[in-house]
């Protein structure tokens, strides 16, 4: 899918509503559709052979939720783990799981004609996860596909073709 597709599929949709979150100093959006809950941070059952930045997993009212800390993922320096640390739990493709992030800003309406398409970049993201670029004043927001993010097959959290 090339720059304009993208443009086209985000900005056909209209506004939509993104919950937003730190990651060192960037800030992100995903589709606030796919958060079930936003959760303090608690120390993950750690699962052997699993990728670094898979935590663990925890127990969620009787389900178990693989933890992805996001910080690891997109290789941002090493942040510690504080208040304003929390999982974001997601409901992606019939599976729970959870993201951890410095902390959670707000929920932002971004109507289509304040985003556009991210540049195509040699980056730690697939470029096919980033939806674009929303604007808001002076912020900068990097709109996820957080679906697509996860079924990635270096997660292994979700099979592609569910």
């Amino acid at each position: 899918m090339d720059v304009m597709e993208k443009t086209d599929e985000v900005t056909s949709v209209g506004a939509r509503e993104y919950l937003t979150f730190r990651l060192d100093q960037e800030e992100y959006g995903i589709d606030i559709l796919k958060v079930q809950e936003i959760r303090g941070y608690e120390k993950p059952t750690r699962l052997a052979n699993a990728p670094e930045f898979i935590k663990g997993v925890v127990n969620l009212r009787g389900t178990i939720v693989p933890i992805v800390d996001m910080r690891l993922k997109f290789n941002c320096a090493k942040a510690e783990y504080n208040d304003f640390t929390v999982v974001i739990i997601l409901h992606l493709r019939n599976r729970i799981v959870g993201i951890v992030v410095d902390s959670v800003s707000d929920v932002m309406e971004l109507p289509a004609d304040s985003i556009k398409a991210a540049p195509e970049i040699d980056s730690v993201i697939d470029s096919s996860a980033v939806m674009g670029l929303g604007s808001v004043g002076e912020r900068m927001l990097i709109l996820l596909d957080i679906e697509k993010l996860m079924s990635g097959l270096d997660m292994g959290l979700i099979a592609a073709e569910e």
